[in-house]
């Protein structure tokens, strides 16, 4: 299985059409990296617990990386809406996992609760990407 995955891996590295993807994947990532952040501040503002507000942040901006992923970055890989949304949350499930872990790292480090979100995002993003593009996106 490893082989499997490193030559798609290597055949990802070695394609344009999945550069101008990961361009894609990161203008969406952008949009999503903006509402999460509005949205965590927001809840932080009104009094929640930082983990509670990163995770009600991660599923807003989740619902519209997903939409924007589905009809433009990986239109031409579009499957069943279930298949690929449900494929697309565990992968989104595995990445908020691992950015509330980084988050509480970072904050157990001193870092504020608006910047540790902030890098805890960008951080967690090529986990997401690989995710999405090797298994909730893939071709049929």
């Amino acid at each position: 299985m490893e082989v499997t995955v490193r030559s798609r891996a290597q055949t990802v590295l070695r394609t344009r059409r999945h550069w101008e993807q990961l361009g894609k994947f990161c203008a969406v990532g952008a949009v999503g990296y903006g509402i999460n952040l509005a949205v965590y501040a927001l809840l932080l503002h009104a009094g929640l617990h930082y983990l509670l507000a990163a995770t009600c942040s991660f599923l807003v901006a989740v619902t519209s990386n997903y939409t924007l992923n589905r009809h433009w970055t990986f239109r031409d890989r579009r499957a069943g809406v279930a298949t690929q949304g449900m494929r697309f949350f565990v992968v989104s499930l595995a990445s908020l996992g691992a950015n509330l872990l980084v988050l509480h790292v970072l904050i157990s480090l001193g870092a504020g609760k608006l910047v540790g979100q902030a890098i805890a995002i960008v951080l967690v993003t090529p986990l997401n990407f690989v995710g999405n593009k090797l298994w909730s996106f893939r071709r049929s």
